[in-house]
């Protein structure tokens, strides 16, 4: 298929050769190099767009390993651009070339424009320059000035997954022409905010350039989430402030600098699984127009198709060499250029299928291995997919952490008063060695969460039984029907007091058993102020106030968000909340004379198999040894801690439970009260007293003899 030329169509530019490497459109200070791999293609066209809207084609004619590619003196930051590249269009075969295509530089750093879903995205030989985005060169240089990475251990991470505007959008510390952009999350308000909670890394939702889906744009809602990327090496310019062309990267890296300034890191949530050209009906926006068989998975028996582990139309192509390539590149670029601190792979399972199964040493993995720059950063995987064997939790390699799903699973269901849940507990409270441990790993490899962007929110977690989507409009068909929740006896708002009490102290309960367990705890943006979506657990589509921070509620609950605060910072205080290492439960040597661990009944006695294995158990008291870690500290010293007694009440009625003696501790002072809006509620207890905790309730002691 071949376009006629347009006038003007080569510019009496002087073109240079250039070279294959790198990728994508890279200024110099004198002009630009552009590049671009397509094995497939017959001729490339670089296509320089001018301020209103008019091209000028500039053929590649320099070709290296199928790298297409010429430098442009004079093309300077500012200047749009894309690449027509012109090739088989075969789609039975899986070839889908097409000049009419203006297309998106795989390794653009900054985009401008819009998608606009006409018909010419879709049409084959229909022209779909006006109607697409264009890549931007930018300027590479920016003063970091000081910025250095935190790098806070893995042991010592509070992650808080945010949303760039939802997080902004309704801040009124932040200046309306800030909120919802990198600079009002760079903003003082912001950044306060999570310094005074004890975050240490913020993980952003997709930030990398992505685009709205056609079917949400026609029914008036947007792509809110962000997983449907475009661009790897772009940051989303919808999210800057400055709107010029290339100024979102700019924007971008101060954000980073602030947060840094800080003491926080900001880890991304990748979505290197798909692209948002989705499948065979998809518009035609960048690799499908430039290698479609080299970047995505295609059906074997229907190459016109695509395989889809992703419930999105399809899958990037990582057997092959040019698409780990770009992954790879792009999480290079996003540590050296833009100073990012880690990553939060979406769907990772699909990078692990070499063939169809997932390999845990799959080439992905190995490259990551193997790199000394990204294996040098915090990885994190969200493990599973929708293929078949695609849940993969406790299966990933040792450099990476891991969403625990089954954590997330379990303490739902213990504090809702599901049955048989006490031994499953006890693994997800102490670090799921059952998951990690035989593979090398430590505690920290578990990212350990209750809730997350897609799902319920803390606050719709104990108030509604049912997900309530309808906005969405799918009749509420989308979103997870089993969400573990419990409504505390009412469906969504109510004015009974009673409920109101038993919906916050289960929140509190929540949120110290993620604060306080073993691994890294990952809040939910909002949780820590009550934030509701009003029981609607899938809201990537509604760009709306139901899914942005409400931040009045940081005055109404000013009191959770203490509570968050307390538990936090007794985490951050004790280190025996956060080894890194698991317990062992033997007895130790004799300058510490019990276990590290130990597992109580109510009644002050060690749980048996029999306690284990009731199926109506609801509650056990955990003893945590300070004067028991033997993992030294930074400079090999003895680390030595407190030691606590964690109460755990679970029943809907109060508990009575005594206190251990000899070998435990003699006195105990009340560190954390669920039951108490703060969880400030002083009070000291001798040893073998019986200590009265509250229906559903977590209460925390410390050793002071």
């Amino acid at each position: 298929m071949v376009l006629p030329e347009p006038p003007g169509a080569v510019a009496p530019l002087g073109v240079w050769p250039g070279t294959a490497y790198p990728l994508g459109a890279t200024y110099d200070g004198a002009g630009t190099n552009f590049s671009v791999f397509s094995e497939v293609a017959e001729r490339v066209e670089l296509c320089l767009i001018d301020p209103h809207g008019g091209e000028t084609r500039v053929p590649l004619d320099e070709v290296d390993g199928y790298v297409w590619h010429a430098y442009v003196p004079t093309i300077a930051p500012g200047q749009q651009y894309g690449f027509r590249v012109h090739g088989p269009h075969d789609p039975e075969r899986g070839l889908r070339c097409d000049p009419s295509k203006l297309l998106l530089d795989p390794y653009g750093k900054a985009f401008t424009g819009r998608i606009d879903n006409h018909p010419a995205l879709y049409t084959p030989g229909e022209d779909s320059l006006g109607h697409t985005m264009t890549g931007v060169v930018i300027n590479p240089f920016f003063d970091w000035g000081h910025d250095h990475p935190p790098k806070h251990s893995y042991h010592e991470t509070v992650i808080y997954e945010a949303h760039v505007k939802g997080m902004t959008m309704t801040h009124p510390a932040v200046p309306p022409e800030l909120r919802g952009t990198y600079a009002g999350i760079a903003h003082p308000a912001i950044v306060d905010h999570l310094k005074a909670l004890g975050v240490t890394a913020i993980e952003l939702m997709p930030v990398h350039t992505f685009v709205h889906d056609r079917t949400l744009v026609e029914q008036g809602l947007r792509q809110y989430w962000g997983y449907n990327s475009v661009g790897y090496l772009a940051p989303h310019h919808e999210y800057a402030a400055d709107q010029r062309a290339g100024a979102a990267v700019t924007e971008f890296k101060a954000m980073v600098r602030a947060l840094h300034a800080a003491g926080i890191e900001v880890i991304l949530d990748v979505v290197y699984n798909h692209t948002g050209e989705g499948n065979q009906r998809g518009p035609t926006l960048s690799l499908r127009g430039i290698d479609n068989a080299a970047y995505y998975r295609l059906s074997e028996e229907d190459p016109d198709c695509y395989v889809d582990y992703t419930g999105t139309g399809n899958s990037l192509n990582v057997r092959h060499p040019h698409t780990l390539q770009l992954i790879m590149d792009s999480l290079r670029y996003w540590i050296l250029n833009m100073h990012v601190d880690g990553f939060r792979f979406d769907l990772a399972a699909t990078l692990a299928r070499e063939l169809h199964d997932v390999d845990r040493l799959s080439s992905f993995f190995d490259l990551v291995q193997q790199d000394p720059v990204v294996s040098q950063v915090k990885l994190i995987a969200e493990p599973w997919d929708i293929g078949e064997g695609g849940y993969q939790v406790g299966n990933f390699p040792v450099l990476w952490t891991e969403w625990n799903g089954k954590y997330r699973d379990t303490v739902r269901d213990y504090w809702r008063g599901e049955p048989a849940t006490l031994g499953e507990f006890a693994y997800r409270l102490t670090g799921s060695s059952d998951l990690y441990e035989a593979t090398g790993r430590r505690p920290w490899a578990s990212i350990n969460f209750v809730t997350a962007h897609d799902g319920f929110t803390l606050r719709d977690l104990v108030s509604y039984n049912e997900k309530h989507n309808e906005a969405n409009g799918e009749d509420n068909r989308d979103g997870e029907s089993h969400n573990r929740s419990w409504n505390c006896g009412v469906e969504g708002p109510t004015d009974d007091p009673t409920v109101l009490a038993l919906r916050d102290r289960q929140s509190r309960n929540l949120l110290a058993t993620l604060a306080l367990s073993q691994g890294i705890p990952m809040l939910l943006h909002g949780d820590e102020m009550g934030r509701t979506q009003q029981g609607n657990n899938n809201t990537y589509c509604q760009d709306s106030p139901l899914s942005w921070m409400d931040w009045t509620l940081a005055q109404k609950n000013a009191d959770m968000v203490e509570f968050t605060k307390a538990a936090l910072a007794l985490r951050a205080a004790h280190p025996v909340f956060r080894r890194r290492r698991f317990f062992d439960g033997r007895p130790t040597a004799d300058r510490r004379p019990t276990v590290d661990i130990a597992w109580l009944t109510p009644a002050g006695t060690e749980m048996t198999d029999s306690d284990w294995d009731s199926g109506f158990g609801r509650s056990l008291a955990v003893f945590l040894n300070g004067e028991a870690i033997v993992e030294p500290g930074p400079r090999g010293e003895r680390v030595s801690d407190d030691s606590f007694l964690l109460c755990f009440n679970a029943h809907d009625e109060p508990m009575g439970f005594t206190l251990p003696g000899t070998g435990f501790g003699l006195q105990w002072s009340v560190a954390l009260d669920c039951s108490a809006p703060t969880g400030h509620a002083p009070a000291d207890h001798d040893a073998s007293a019986t200590v009265e905790v509250p229906a559903r309730c977590l209460l925390v002691l410390r050793r002071t003899a």
